[in-house]
């Protein structure tokens, strides 16, 4: 990790997750440990004092997590490059959000980006496309890099076939790491800033909420974390509970999740709360956390368990050590949650996802939130594509050239088989569409039932 020009304070963090590895730590949380989430404050119930919120936003700071390629999709660059509305990016559209709330609080609000090493030079330069967004703090910072460990020895695996590989990301768990690393925290606190609101680049419904802010200054919480309710859909997604030990609010993900506790961890009925990784924290109070641990924060460790190559299954088996930023929600004593509406998590994970997103499903407010057409009224619409024909982009894109079909109307689509879509089709209600051969969508065709 020295030769790979890491930086002390991420080696002892590694130090700090591969004793546990050694020690046969495996970061799983059992069942039996925890409670449900139970009540929590909600959205609707939180005050609006205009005059307040100026102050807040005026000493808060957007950070995006900019890190992601969308390999998922097939990509090679930047996700947030990626056009999702009105030919915008999602860089686009997030430093309209940022510039927005500027003018409408007369606040600095810089907006920080969390780069990897493979997304910073393609965001920067896309970002000179906007020489407004500048503000007294550096605009970006990057995440660390790890070795992966074979599984069999603990040692770092070699991949001579493409040395890169050899290397993971530690999750974006790094986030207080890198942001003590690289210099950030310490100038967020020397410009004044009190608060940080953190959430993924692929979620546009993830805006600063001045009421939200307000809300936790006034509450004087040190650490927040967004939650919206769970279906499921989201049955496999990371969520809330209660430690029973000691009443603290834990984050618990899939990776840690122990076979035999796999049904109540699912069970949305149970864990109630899907974790929207929507997370506001207070700078000082992080800074004195960080002080008093030696900068290591301590979030549970999450062993993942893959191959060196991911594209080999047949290559060697490693662990790669990663944490949780939402974790810090157990670790941070005096941390909450809040109950928010759905529309502040709509990420971008499959281009099924990017699909309902480029539809009339969403528009896109004179202010860049990204929020739901009023025809949809809070219903939920479901998009099941083959895998097969749209999973990568480029083979999305080919299918859509003509746009994506409107879906304001629609609740269920569902396509298997090689579909080509024409300009302006609508679906209505339930749609699915199979063939055993390559068809097309005519122009203008209404699909419904």
């Amino acid at each position: 990790m020295h030769e790979g020009g890491v930086p002390d304070v991420a080696i002892d963090t590694f130090r700090h997750y591969y004793r546990q590895l050694e020690e046969g730590e495996t970061g799983l949380m059992p069942e039996a440990e925890l409670d449900p989430l139970g009540d929590v404050p909600t959205y609707d119930d939180l005050p609006e004092d205009r005059d307040a919120m100026r102050s807040a936003v005026d000493r808060a700071v957007v950070i995006k997590l900019n890190g992601g390629l969308g390999t998922s999709m097939g990509m090679t660059r930047a996700k947030s490059l990626l056009e999702v509305k009105d030919g915008l990016t999602f860089l686009d559209v997030m430093v309209g959000q940022v510039l927005h709330l500027r003018e409408a609080f007369g606040a600095r609000l810089p907006l920080v980006l969390m780069n990897s090493f493979s997304t910073q030079d393609a965001t920067r330069e896309a970002l000179e496309r906007h020489p407004g967004l500048r503000a007294d703090v550096p605009l970006d910072f990057v995440q660390h890099k790890e070795p992966k460990l074979l599984v069999d020895g603990l040692t770092p695996a070699r991949w001579s076939a493409d040395p890169a590989l050899e290397w993971a990301p530690p999750g974006h768990g790094d986030l207080y790491t890198a942001l003590v690393t690289s210099g950030t925290l310490r100038a967020l606190l020397d410009a004044g800033y009190e608060h940080a609101f953190v959430s993924n680049s692929d979620n546009l419904g993830a805006t600063l909420d001045p009421r939200i802010l307000t809300w936790m200054r006034e509450q004087e919480m040190p650490f927040l974390s967004e939650v919206v309710d769970r279906t499921e859909a989201d049955k496999k997604g990371g969520h809330l509970a209660r430690r029973k030990r000691d009443g603290q609010i834990v984050l618990r993900e899939a990776a840690q999740v122990a076979d035999a506790d796999q049904d109540a961890f699912q069970d949305v009925t149970r864990h109630a709360y899907f974790n929207a990784n929507n997370l506001w924290m207070h700078l000082p109070t992080l800074q004195r956390v960080l002080d008093e641990r030696d900068n290591v924060l301590g979030l549970p460790l999450i062993r993942n368990e893959k191959t060196v190559d991911p594209g080999d299954k047949s290559s060697p088996a490693v662990y790669q050590l990663e944490t949780a930023m939402g974790a810090a929600v157990g670790v941070i004593p005096g941390a909450g949650a809040l109950h928010v509406p759905r529309a502040r998590f709509v990420p971008v994970k499959t281009t099924n996802d990017l699909l309902v997103l480029r539809s009339d499903v969403y528009v896109l407010t004179d202010d860049a939130r990204v929020v739901e057409a009023p025809e949809r009224s809070g219903t939920a619409i479901y998009v099941d594509l083959d895998p097969d024909f749209y999973k990568l982009l480029r083979d999305f894109e080919a299918r859509f050239a003509g746009g994506p079909p409107s879906l304001v109307a629609c609740q269920r689509l569902v396509v298997r088989g090689d579909v080509t879509f024409g300009r302006d089709v609508v679906c209505r209600g339930e749609v699915e569409l199979r063939t055993p051969e390559p068809m097309t969508v005519d122009d203008g065709t209404v699909l419904e039932g």
